[in-house]
């Protein structure tokens, strides 16, 4: 269905390639709902489905989109807003969740590599429960050589922070280095979040550009992880800088915006709580 009329008004747009995550709290999901909450029109490009076993100590299964239906997403999604679309916006901002397989991380590097963006937001998922070992390793590999390179902000937790720095993360200072190291192989701002996982009072994350470092710092909302937030962190990241925010500027919002939807958390059957990225309008 077309129609001739044009929105002057246009909201900025931004595009999620992520997986599904069955119970909404995380993946795809959790990045569309961020989207809509920043005022962000949202476009998502599936790469996997996961859904949660409850029969297995709720483990991932994981079932990749098969790279056509990938390629023919990324195909549609650029023809409707991309620069030669005639868009009133173009999309020029992208977030980038889980791939989940080398053959994946290809097809979405060639998309990237063909399409300029101004914005690229790697949440760099290193690790999918569920997945046999050397197939991971595989993966994390080809993630680390065919897309962190064109990223242009990268939100590492606090295992890939260690992963892709090569060190080992046990307080604010390390995760400072840490963002510096990661900062240099990849020449991207890094936002790397130490979370609940650093010893303390507070959930510090880490903000380095190459230029400005600054520690981001809330009262944690208890010890344990919240589902989602690591990819709400990112989708808000990736909306405001859709929107024309600096990277710390973005950083700054994304870390307000996820603290709020993690004290509004919501409790399922499930033994994990997840982000409500609604929080902050409660």
């Amino acid at each position: 269905m077309t129609s001739s009329a044009t929105n002057t008004n246009s909201p900025a747009i931004a595009l999620t390639i992520a997986g599904s995550e069955a119970t909404g709290g995380a993946g795809a999901q959790a990045d569309l709902k961020t989207f809509q909450e920043l005022g962000v029109f949202g476009i998502v490009n599936l790469t996997c489905i996961v859904s949660f076993d409850p029969k297995d100590n709720w483990n991932h299964r994981f079932v990749p989109v098969d790279q056509q239906v990938i390629a023919d997403q990324l195909e549609a999604t650029t023809a409707a807003y991309g620069p030669a679309s005639g868009a009133p916006k173009v999309l020029d901002t992208v977030k980038i969740g889980m791939l989940g397989s080398p053959a994946t991380i290809g097809t979405v590097a060639q998309a990237l590599t063909d399409t300029t963006f101004k914005n690229v937001v790697l949440d760099p998922v290193l690790i999918c429960k569920g997945q046999e070992p050397g197939h991971a390793l595989d993966t994390d590999t080809a993630l680390k050589e065919s897309i962190l390179p064109l990223a242009t902000f990268v939100t590492p937790n606090h295992f890939e922070s260690e992963s892709l720095s090569g060190m080992e993360i046990k307080d604010v200072e390390d995760l400072k280095e840490a963002a510096r190291k990661i900062h240099a192989i990849s020449g991207a701002a890094v936002l790397a979040k130490g979370g609940v996982r650093l010893g303390g009072s507070d959930a510090v994350d880490v903000f380095f550009d190459g230029t400005t470092l600054e520690v981001l710092s809330a009262p944690k909302v208890g010890e344990v992880a919240v589902s989602g937030a690591g990819c709400s962190l990112a989708a808000a990241v990736t909306a405001e800088l859709a929107k024309g925010a600096t990277p710390l500027e973005a950083a700054r919002t994304a870390k307000a915006f996820v603290t709020e939807g993690i004290k509004n958390r919501v409790t399922s059957g499930a033994p994990f709580t997840a982000l409500w990225q609604g929080g902050a309008a409660k």
